[in-house]
């Protein structure tokens, strides 16, 4: 009894002994989850801040001192909005509703301090602006990045002032949501954007979006601001931004060839079905007093359905296909006239337009 009594004390001892040991090696091994998952965080995190940090100095706030009313009833009005740096000696682009009607504007930097600026160019088609400042030292500018390359779901950071100065340099993240929207302005300027749910607010118009190695790919302009949508920002793609800016930077403006006409609105096939036109497309349009259009004999509400014989069908089309023309170029303008007293056949017209600046 004692010598088998003896073996199961060192047979448990042994056995004990070897349990402690695989418990101490599988105490020791790392486990992959937990590190992996803070580390994923860690790095998102880690990359949005050092964009932040990076971009940051190269936003502004820009506040447009402006008056209005009457000459009896006249009030100040002071506004602001974002501009980004792109050049070290003072030049920052922003939106040109930013700085319309401005008397004075005023850019603030990152260090706080506030220089008066003066608008160089303005192009309200692509609601862009270029504004100068003199700095005491050469200022940050951001980098262009390419916005041809973005892609849906890509990660964008947005940096600017919304609700004015109080929250300078906020800092949204989100993704890329769609590319080319078209949005229409009050002027009838057709824009092809960038859309993001990176939040744009009052007051980010102007700033900056950027992707995550800190390129400048947009300028924040404008939101969906109906009930019931959130999430929809639009900014203007950096590659259009770069080639504005050139343009006011060498002449005030950008020159472009027009036929100087508003659009109104496009045709629909049910539109068209009501009317009973001959075609189920087209451009209804506005010349403007003066232009090259109205010279011609076009009137309003004229719809315009080709352009040297290319058929148009959008608002869009219409604007591409005279901006690749040059200034003094003749087109043929084919539209479709619709009858004053609602009764008759619409009449097709051609005529020849050369171009103005």
């Amino acid at each position: 009894m004692g010598k088998r009594s003896s073996a199961t004390i060192f047979s448990f001892l042994l056995f004990f002994l070897i349990g402690l040991a695989l418990v101490s090696v599988l105490n020791g091994r790392p486990v992959p989850s937990k590190p992996m998952v803070t580390q994923e965080k860690s790095t998102a995190g880690g990359a949005i801040s050092q964009v932040a940090a990076q971009v940051s100095p190269s936003v502004v706030g820009i506040t447009n001192l402006s008056r209005e009313g009457d000459l009896f009833s006249q009030r100040s009005v002071e506004k602001s909005g974002s501009g980004v740096i792109v050049d070290a000696s003072g030049y920052i682009v922003t939106n040109n509703h930013v700085v319309r009607d401005a008397e004075r504007l005023i850019v603030t930097l990152a260090d706080g301090a506030e220089k008066e600026a003066r608008v160089v160019g303005t192009d309200p088609r692509t609601d862009l602006a270029l504004v100068r400042i003199r700095p005491d030292k050469p200022l940050t500018p951001l980098e262009y990045g390419n916005s041809d390359e973005l892609v849906v779901g890509e990660e964008v950071v947005a940096i600017g002032n919304p609700l004015g100065l109080r929250f300078a340099r906020s800092v949204t993240a989100g993704v890329v949501s769609g590319l080319n929207r078209l949005l229409t302005s009050e002027e009838g300027f057709t824009f092809r954007l960038i859309q993001t749910d990176a939040a744009i607010n009052p007051g980010n118009s102007g700033g900056a979006l950027v992707n995550l190695e800190g390129k400048l790919v947009g300028i924040n302009t404008v939101k969906i601001a109906a009930e019931g949508f959130e999430g929809m920002g639009f900014s203007i793609p950096s590659n259009q931004v770069q080639m504005v800016v050139k343009e006011l930077r060498q002449q005030g403006r950008v020159l472009r060839p027009v036929l100087g006409i508003k659009i109104v609105g496009e045709v629909s096939k049910d539109q068209a079905q009501y009317m009973r036109l001959p075609v189920s497309y087209g451009v209804v349009v506005e010349p403007r007093s003066g232009g090259p259009a109205i010279k011609a004999g076009m009137r309003a509400y004229d719809i315009i359905t080709a352009i040297d014989g290319e058929r148009v069908q959008t608002g869009q089309e219409l604007q591409e296909k005279i901006f690749v023309r040059k200034i003094g170029q003749e087109v043929k303008v084919q539209f479709l006239r619709l009858p004053q007293s609602g009764e008759g056949k619409p009449l097709t017209k051609t005529v020849k337009i050369r171009l103005a600046s």
